[in-house]
């Protein structure tokens, strides 16, 4: 064992509501401080050296993860105009490249691409790697070809703060133009392609305000187009399938409102409201055309929880509502896409995610049927406003990331590309079934488990468990495959979800029950989740290892306080451990935005009260035996920043956790590492501790 890293106490007072809180550690916040920067330079020392035994191990983990991998190997291409569009990847090579080939003009059958083999015609519109040359950091974010497929915009990030430089590059010359708008969010083309529309951010990182540049044209000419001035409303933007509106799209965690600019006239005009915002009512829309008639899809819950869809004249959208989908308690109804002769539905019933095919005429919607139990499904990579097929995203547990067309005719799901996984993975090895904990209040909770069947089905005998959970925005843990996993997989470790209140998974009142002044069911559904795989067998607190990042990493310190005798491992990613401080303080990143779904400290006594009661910095339970900790950070980060984790470990350490980590990147955004094989390594790090944790170091 080394010396942990032991960080001053210096008095700053916080008082709200007549209560005074001293955070001896709030200094930490000073990011540009050479003294900030050299702690954490020294809990990454100290991590380092706390975790060396482990280098052997995680050098194997990555080399599985890597050898699982087709490292050479390409997506399957999407039609849009007169290209086909596909990316990807060289063995060796960090970034995908992008590129595209002719399309011959009726046939809508995506060509059959062999990885390693030259693809003819091709065109490399960008090569990630060359991008990132020179950079520790690099993500990609707008990618967009204007319509006639002549020009090219792409933006960068080098630093992961989420600010975005678009560039543009004529595909005719291969000449990049001099364009160039930094601190950008979202871009993306003109129909016309002449026109650059992209977003900006206020100071507390809210995207805020659509502006239009003209390629050729310098920045200080660009037009704003629509600012949104309430500061818990973010901005987006985006044009139809049909190519003919531009929609701005306005929101905050629960409230909605969409305006709409006519293509066909002046991009500059006034945009017309569609439904003007209403506290609590949230909409989302899509253009469709029915019997001839300009039509607007919307997707909403005016006095419908769980969502229904009307219908609307485009002339006219606050008039008459024609109800296409009636609210149903249950059916969730998630997202819709209008193409030319028919929309698609997502939907969730039961904890799963569904997709069907809804007819114009008759309003029947036509699932699509897959046959897993435990499965996640989805409409993807189909921009053409008509095309003979309908591309859909599947993958499971246990079942690689699979591309299916339904051809539109005989409607006959036609598998396009599975993902390789390379070393004689059978899927039949591994079961995934779903259990119910019982929640303090009684609620019955979901939790999805898969495991390698060699080793006996979950229950039989104890066995490492890897729990994860998130629980807020109505964000659903959802099915899906992981190279990764099979590393734990394979060493007998059973990966279970906990589908906590405040995730999606079970509809939206799920999420109402654990947001603002119900959000303590989020942690104590995780725990009872524990709790119900330890008492029916499938584990011992000895061997279970949580894990959560962001808000989940809010539950993890949480749950590190609730019930630290129930685990023998946390791990936090970018954990959202200092919440209180953070939502009292509007000036920091997107705090005004998040007041919706955490409420509102600053200005409700009650509110306060409450997030004071469970916001794991403010928890810590001196003398308390915590399990292990590592908590994983990233200096950029502007969604939950390095500090919140930065203190609660400094904190921890003080109150006695004997066993506690900070591992911060240096050079890194929310998202962590860039680069397939940076990530992979990170992944292989956090494993190793996690076996490392449940005795299985040396398996």
């Amino acid at each position: 064992m080394t010396d942990a890293p032991i960080a001053d106490r210096r008095s700053t007072l916080r008082t709200h509501h007549g209560d005074t809180f001293d955070d001896p550690y709030e200094w930490l916040r000073e990011k540009d401080s050479p003294e900030v920067i050299a702690h954490l330079e020294a809990e990454n020392a100290h991590t380092d050296a706390e975790l060396a035994h482990l280098a052997e191990l995680r050098e194997t983990l990555f080399q599985e993860i890597k050898g699982r991998v087709q490292e050479t190997d390409l997506s399957v291409p999407t039609r849009r105009g007169a290209w086909w569009y596909y990316s990807r990847t060289e063995e060796g090579a960090q970034y995908g490249i992008h590129c595209r080939t002719a399309a011959v003009a009726d046939d809508w059958t995506p060509p059959v691409l062999e990885p390693g083999v030259a693809v003819p015609g091709e065109v490399v519109l960008l090569d990630g790697n060359i991008e990132a040359d020179g950079h520790d950091f690099f993500s990609l974010g707008a990618f967009d070809t204007s319509d006639d497929g002549a020009l090219l915009l792409w933006s960068t990030d080098f630093e992961g703060d989420e600010l975005y430089t678009v560039r543009v590059r004529d595909l005719r010359t291969g000449e990049t133009l001099p364009d160039e708008i930094p601190d950008t969010g979202s871009a993306f083309f003109t129909p016309d392609g002449t026109g650059i529309l992209y977003t900006t951010r206020d100071d507390a990182w809210r995207p805020d305000t659509l502006w239009l540049h003209r390629v050729g044209t310098p920045m200080s000419s660009d037009v704003q187009l629509f600012h949104e001035a309430d500061e818990k409303f973010w901005l987006g933007a985006g044009i139809t399938r049909s190519r003919r509106y531009l929609v701005i799209a306005l929101g905050s965690s629960v409230t909605s409102e969409e305006h709409l600019v006519d293509l066909t006239g002046d991009l500059t005009a006034t945009p017309m409201v569609v439904w003007p915002r209403r506290e609590g009512v949230e909409y989302s829309l899509d253009h469709a055309i029915v019997d001839g008639e300009d039509r607007l899809l919307i997707l909403h819950n005016d006095e419908a929880l769980d969502f229904e869809l009307v219908s609307v004249a485009a002339s006219d959208p606050q008039g008459e509502r024609r109800v296409v989908l009636p609210h149903e308690p249950g059916r969730r109804l998630l997202g819709m896409d209008a193409f030319r002769d028919f929309a698609t539905i997502e939907y969730r019933r039961e904890g799963l995610e569904r997709v069907g095919l809804l007819d114009y005429t008759t309003d029947a919607v036509d699932d699509i049927a897959f046959d897993e139990p435990l499965y996640s499904a989805g409409v993807s990579g189909n921009p053409e406003w008509h095309s003979p097929f309908l591309r859909v995203g599947y993958t499971s547990f246990v079942t690689p990331g699979t591309v299916y067309e339904l051809d539109l005719a005989s409607r006959e799901l036609v598998l396009r590309k599975q993902v390789a996984v390379l070393g004689g993975y059978d899927p039949q090895d591994y079961g995934q079934r779903r259990a119910w904990a019982t929640a303090s209040d009684g609620t019955q909770v979901p939790i999805s488990l898969v495991w390698k069947r060699s080793f006996g089905e979950p229950g039989t005998q104890p066995r490492p468990v890897h729990l994860y959970g998130y629980g807020s925005y109505e964000h659903s843990i959802d099915p899906g495959f992981s190279v990764a996993r099979l590393s734990e997989l394979d060493r007998g470790v059973v990966f279970a979800v906990a589908h906590v209140r405040g995730g999606g998974e079970m509809g939206r009142q799920w999420y109402e029950d654990g947001k603002l002044l119900q959000k303590r069911n989020t942690f104590t559904d995780f725990v009872a989740c524990g709790r119900h795989l330890v008492d029916g067998g499938v584990t011992t607190p000895e061997l279970l290892v949580a894990e959560g990042g962001s808000a989940g990493g809010l539950l993890m310190g949480a749950v590190a306080n609730l019930a630290p005798e129930l685990f023998a491992g946390i791990l936090a990613a970018v954990p959202f451990v200092d919440a209180l401080t953070t939502i009292l303080d509007p000036s920091l990143p997107l705090t005004v935005i998040e007041w919706d779904e955490w409420g509102d400290p600053l200005h409700g006594a009650d509110v306060y009260e409450y997030m004071k009661s469970y916001s794991p910095y403010e928890n810590i339970r001196d003398g308390v035996a915590y399990p292990r900790i590592l908590a994983v950070t990233s200096l950029n980060d502007t969604r939950v920043l390095y500090v919140e984790p930065a203190k609660w470990v400094a904190a921890l350490r003080v109150a006695g956790a004997s066993d506690v980590l900070l591992k911060c990147e240096m050079v890194a955004g929310h998202g962590g590492v860039s680069g397939r094989y940076n990530s992979w390594k990170e992944r292989a790090f956090e494993l190793a501790w996690l076996l490392d944790t449940v005795g299985l170091a040396g398996d």
